[in-house]
């Protein structure tokens, strides 16, 4: 053994040492003041889509989806109103922390939930027939959704350099998901998945035919047939934003954002819209085979 060799092996004795220290350490748990507005509230998931302000040493000012414990407590809120909480977050060894928001308080309610006017906020609702917005398509064909009456189409929102993995890269694996189904699934005949992206000015044409290249794992043209990716004109993203209830806040090079997605009808009318990422494949499936039952 040389002297390299010898130098070496306790070093890495004492580097596989302490990784085996702290890959058996348990659980830790922080908690972090936190304040915010409510976007919107899902009781069936347990949770809400908080508006949260910056939380030192743990993220930036962004809008998410936050569990919420005991989940009681959402049937208090309203969108719109202003909280203050906790943020609990656990980490386990190298996974993905888990976090959610105890003691949650409402600092300032709206003023009523039927507010209207500039800044009170629009979630769509069963049978609210969808605009017929337009887009640039992956190939540079302008598209609008008009085009997919007749058949059930899945729109979620994205954006292609988007580094939080809950976020858009969870729904576009979703969404992959459920275009492997395609063909094969008789609850998804005459489907087609549209992913909308929220950065125009980056998110060229071909930046998302090769994003959905990458989150569709081929490299075979004929995805476009049934998946299309798109951006709108910038001019328009606002009022695309304030009918699919999303919101947008450019900063640092990133955007701050929440998530949308809707399952319109073959009439052009809403099926289903969810906010947050707490759905699965299943869920648009199942909401797919309703559309179709609607129309028979």
């Amino acid at each position: 053994m040389n002297s390299h060799i010898r130098r070496v092996f306790p070093v890495a004795l004492i580097v596989v040492s302490a990784l085996s220290f702290f890959s058996c350490r348990g659980p830790t748990t922080k908690r972090y003041p936190f304040t915010g507005r409510v976007v919107s509230v899902d009781t069936v998931a347990e949770s809400a889509v908080i508006d949260g302000d910056a939380v030192p040493g743990f993220m930036e000012a962004m809008a998410m989806p936050y569990k919420v414990k005991p989940s009681a407590t959402l049937s208090h809120l309203l969108p719109g109103d202003s909280i203050s909480a906790e943020v609990v977050v656990v980490r386990k060894n190298y996974e993905a922390p888990d976090y959610w928001l105890e003691n949650v308080k409402v600092i300032r309610h709206i003023d009523s939930p039927h507010t209207t006017g500039a800044n009170s906020l629009h979630m769509p609702a069963p049978e609210e027939e969808v605009p017929d917005f337009s887009f640039t398509n992956q190939s540079g064909q302008h598209i609008s959704l008009k085009q997919y009456r007749g058949n059930v189409l899945l729109v979620t929102f994205i954006y292609t350099r988007c580094p939080f993995p809950d976020f858009c890269p969870r729904v576009s694996g979703n969404f992959a998901e459920i275009y492997k189904q395609i063909g094969a699934n008789p609850n998804l005949v005459g489907t087609h998945l549209l992913s909308i992206s929220f950065d125009p000015e980056r998110d060229t044409p071909k930046v998302l035919r090769d994003y959905g290249f990458s989150v569709a794992h081929t490299h075979d043209p004929a995805l476009f047939n049934r998946w299309e990716f798109a951006a709108p004109r910038s001019d328009d993203l606002p009022k695309i934003a304030d009918f699919f209830a999303l919101t947008i806040k450019p900063e640092g090079g990133t955007i701050t954002h929440n998530l949308s997605t809707a399952v319109i009808g073959p009439d052009g009318k809403i099926v289903k819209w969810y906010h947050g990422s707490d759905w699965q494949p299943s869920d648009l499936i199942r909401d797919t085979a309703s559309a179709h039952e609607r129309k028979s």
